[in-house]
């Protein structure tokens, strides 16, 4: 078993604490405990992303969201047995608890019990762009292919889809796509199937869907910008979409932005209040989306669209479409300092 008392968390502690725990373990789970380790609940990344959802703030105790029954075992379970309580309850971890229900254990599906995930939702990544921003390491080089550590950002991506089950390949290009094509092939060497559509002129990311093989398109089709890292669940991402019964779906991250200055709000020449160095936040695009093979589909050859536009007219058509918050690792590849932060990083989520 894990190192368990790593990810175990105060009953007072903050939603953000948890979310903290989550990032910095990796277990996407805590277990919330008191000082005598009696199990009090459980926290996980859905947990969190409902509270979210709600409108809980990340500043409320943890105890507001978690899982006060969570499916337990005891330290005497046999293999068969938890292996029974996985398929069963269809969850990823098992706390372990003796009969007075203090913690002295954590089993994970992971860890355990090894079983292979073979999700047939088509991938389409956005690998068409100038990087111009990132000039001059894009001079002979598209921006997906520059390297985090040692391998491109497109192979990071890749491998995190693979690792969660997904093998069906879709690379949208545009500048320098023989470098992607010589790089993957058709993806035998990792074992998956990869198609490219090539745009002879930008089309916006709605566009490159027209390009698609449509009649391949049966299943929620994952979308995603190629210069995007991120350790987000994508299978939870797509069971999330299917739930909603949407169109689709947007993936959305926080941003916060820090007023330089003390605000001042005032009534003619009276001063009614004043914040100093106030912070905003804002719902932002995260360049993830979920798209049902209708609206795949329904985005002719040719057509230029960009998603946020496209999506804005699926709602202005009564349609709707949800959002799914990220609150795991994300970071837009799009500037040098970015690029600089991203060889910081992979090395311990990528291992590169």
């Amino acid at each position: 078993m894990l190192d368990w008392q790593s990810v175990v968390i105060s009953p007072e502690c903050s939603i953000e604490d948890a979310i903290k725990l989550i990032d910095d373990q990796g277990e996407r789970i805590v277990l919330v405990a008191d000082d005598s380790k009696l199990l009090k609940g459980t926290i996980t990344d859905g947990d969190i992303r409902r509270g979210m959802l709600k409108g809980v703030s990340l500043r409320e105790s943890c105890q507001k969201i978690m899982s006060v029954n969570p499916i337990c075992s005891t330290p005497h379970s046999t293999r068969i047995q938890l292996r029974t309580l996985f398929d069963k309850h269809q969850i990823l971890h098992l706390p372990i608890v003796d009969d007075e229900g203090t913690l002295c254990g954590l089993e994970t599906l992971q860890d355990h019990v090894h079983i292979e995930y073979r999700r047939d939702n088509p991938i389409f990544l956005m690998a068409g762009g100038f990087g111009t921003r990132l000039k001059p390491l894009t001079d002979s080089c598209p921006k997906p292919m520059l390297k985090i550590g040692s391998k491109p950002i497109l192979q990071l991506i890749v491998e995190s889809f693979i690792k969660s089950g997904f093998h069906r390949f879709y690379i949208s290009t545009h500048y320098m796509p023989e470098i992607i094509e010589a790089h993957f092939g058709d993806g035998s060497d990792w074992n998956v199937s990869i198609e490219y559509i090539y745009e002879d002129e930008p089309l916006g990311t709605g566009g490159a869907l027209g390009l698609l093989p449509h009649n391949d398109i049966n299943q929620p089709l994952i979308m995603m910008n190629g210069d995007l890292l991120t350790d987000v669940n994508f299978v939870e991402l797509v069971d999330f979409h299917i739930a909603t019964n949407t169109v689709g779906t947007m993936c959305i991250r926080e941003y916060e932005q820090q007023i330089p200055f003390g605000v001042i709000e005032i009534d003619g020449t009276n001063i009614l209040s004043m914040t100093e160095k106030p912070v905003q936040k804002f719902n932002v695009n995260a360049g993830i989306y979920v798209l049902s093979p209708e609206l795949v589909k329904s985005v002719n050859n040719g057509t230029k669209v960009d998603m946020p536009t496209l999506l804005k007219q699926e709602i202005e058509n009564g349609n709707s479409v949800s959002t799914f918050p990220i609150h795991e690792y994300w970071l837009d590849i799009g500037r040098k300092e970015d690029f600089n932060r991203a060889q910081v990083d992979a090395g311990n989520l990528f291992n590169v």
